[in-house]
Formats: C-alpha cells, structure tokens, sequence
C-alpha cells in the first residue's frame, strides 16, 4: 500500500474515531505503528456495531461517543454472548466473521486493563469481561477449505473465456444499452488488465489497488508489491497479463487525462463535466469483477476466488508448493498447501482417463 492510499485510510480512520469515545481513539492510537490502516478501519467498524449495540440494548443511555468505561466494565458474560447471537442471528455473520469481531473487541479490552494507565498508574477496566469469553471453536481441514473453494475458481479455459468476456462480449451483451455499452467501451481495456493481472499474477485485491506505473517492469513482467506486514517483493505476470497491460497504458493517458504527479496505474473515469481522475479503490475493483462475473454466470467469483484460480492452475502447471508460497506472498506453506488439495481431484480424474 501506498503512502497516498495509506493517507486516505486513515483519513476514514480518523472520521470513525469522531464517532467513538476517547479511549477508543487512544487504543487505535497506540496500534499504528503496527498494524495496517485498513485493519484499523476495520477495528473501527466493529466497536461502531458493538457501542451501537449496546444503546439499543438499553446497557448505556449515552450517545456512543459518550459512553463510559464503567458501562464496558460492568458487562456480564451472558450480555456479551447476547451481542454474539445478535452478530448471529440478526447481522448474519459467519462463524469467522463473528471470531474476527470478537478478537477486536478482545484486544481494545486487554489494552483498557492491561496497558492503559490512569494518572496515578491505575488500569482503565479492573475488570475485562472479554477475557472471559471464548472464540468460536472453527476448526477447517485443508481440504474442507480446498472443498468450499472448488466451486468458486475458475478452470483451465475459462480463464481465457472470462478475460475475452470483460475485453469484448460484455459490451455486445449489452449493446441495446447505450449507457452501459459506452461505459464498457470506455473502460474495458483497464478492466481486462486489471483481470488479466491477477489471474496473471495471484495478486491480492490490495496489492492491485496499490500499483504505481514506477511499479512495472515490463522487460521483465515483474510487478513491486507491498505485501502483509509491509513486505515489499518483485511479483511476476504472465504474458497475456503484459499485453493486456500494455494494450491499458497506451490510452490511459488520453483517455483518463491524469495529472503528471497521478502516477497509479489504475484509474477511475472522471465523473462530471469537471471530472478529476483518481486512483481506482479496492472497492471499485470488487464491484467491477462482481459485474463482469454475474454477466458471465458465475456470480460466486470475487476478486479473491480469481486468486485462487491462478494458484491452483500454477499447482497444477507447476506443482512448486515453496515458489507458489512466494509468488501469492504467504508468509505459511501451510496456507499454500490448500492448492494441493484442490488438484487432486483432477490429477485423480486424469489418472482414471487413461483406462479411457
């Protein structure tokens, strides 16, 4: 992540702190230094439910920026597991989901009566009801995850169906729609890169977001990426991906008009008469692969099941665990080891072919 990308998250950080008590912004405060913006904009959002939560429960009768430590102090084991069945039942949170709030929730508290200090060295919360409370016991084999994937990835020639999709048959699926085929026209060459890329590539969502033109180095089909815990690492992209990529940089300057210090590579289309260009969000290019994908008829692919296509063709191509460890950035072959799975089943079924 750039530092400009890193400037506008916590800048959206710092706008969901207003809306939080003080010692909310002081936890936040003290986890900076270590941990992502967007990890703390997420932290942000589940104390936003979690304080919201409790006004509507009727556990506090202040505003939520207002809310006082006594009222967290005073929270009983079977109130929290209420909110849980809330995330549950009403929200329609995952188990995961629910684990990842949780923890959120788990670590403000243990900074209240751990770390935090009051004037005369006193902790925050004498008492953390948090600690008393368990994760969501979520125990996945490799291969029930590798099982949950397989019907979300694509396979063999439908990576070239689904890129030649975004680069031509959108558009003349839709050409009785003027608005929708002119906006394709307009963009569909950064579209096909960005898909190409990271079915290319394995690139997270992230990591596409963050690319500067300065990044590429097309000689040689390498693309620098800032990867988890600020890791920055040369990635490669296939041949398709830098053509397709080649094909976006020759209009992107006419057609998206950036100023000269704009340096991203993907950009969005100016809106308005007075349209200023800006880097594509991470959000953007969700919503992009998430139409293209329901056009194409499989609405389950994200951004994130094209990244598990890529790492499970290159297994199967390859079947180089610690080089495919590299290239998708893991920091555990264990992580890695879920593509193993996901080829078995066909290395089975090509095995059984041969008594054909």
């Amino acid at each position: 992540m750039d530092k400009q990308m890193k400037m506008h998250y916590m800048q959206r950080v710092d706008e969901k702190l207003s809306e939080l008590p003080w010692y909310v912004t002081e936890f936040i405060d003290s986890k900076k230094r270590k941990l992502s913006p967007t990890t703390l904009l997420n932290y942000c959002h589940d104390y936003i439910i979690f304080f919201d939560w409790l006004i509507a429960e009727n556990l506090s009768s202040s505003s939520r920026k207002e809310i006082n430590l006594e009222t967290l102090e005073l929270l009983t084991v079977r109130e929290v597991e209420n909110f849980l069945s809330f995330l549950d039942y009403q929200l329609g949170n995952k188990k995961l989901t629910i684990n990842r709030k949780l923890s959120s929730l788990k670590s403000l508290f243990d900074y209240l009566q751990n770390k935090a200090e009051t004037s005369d060295l006193k902790p925050y919360l004498q008492r953390n009801v948090m600690a008393k409370v368990d994760l969501n016991a979520v125990k996945e084999s490799q291969e029930t995850i590798a099982n949950r994937i397989e019907g979300k990835i694509l396979r063999e020639d439908d990576f070239e169906s689904f890129r030649q999709f975004v680069a031509y048959d959108f558009g003349e699926k839709h050409k009785d729609n003027k608005r929708i085929f002119t906006f394709h026209q307009f963009n569909r060459e950064r579209d096909t890169a960005i898909v190409s890329l990271i079915l290319g590539s394995g690139l997270r969502l992230s990591e596409v977001a963050g690319i500067n033109i300065d990044d590429l180095d097309m000689n040689k089909a390498l693309v620098r990426v800032v990867r988890k815990g600020d890791k920055e690492q040369y990635v490669y992209f296939s041949k398709q991906a830098l053509l397709d990529i080649e094909n976006y940089l020759q209009i992107r300057e006419a057609r998206y008009l950036p100023e000269k210090h704009e340096n991203y590579l993907f950009i969005a289309a100016p809106v308005g008469r007075k349209g200023k260009s800006r880097r594509l969000t991470q959000r953007s290019i969700e919503k992009l692969v998430e139409k293209y994908a329901t056009a194409f008829g499989k609405p389950s692919l994200t951004v994130h099941s094209l990244r598990h296509s890529f790492a499970t063709r290159y297994h199967l191509e390859n079947n180089d665990v610690p080089r495919l460890k590299n290239q998708l950035g893991h920091s555990s072959i264990q992580t890695t080891m879920i593509y193993t799975h996901l080829t078995d089943e066909e290395m089975r079924n090509a095995v059984n072919n041969m008594d054909r």
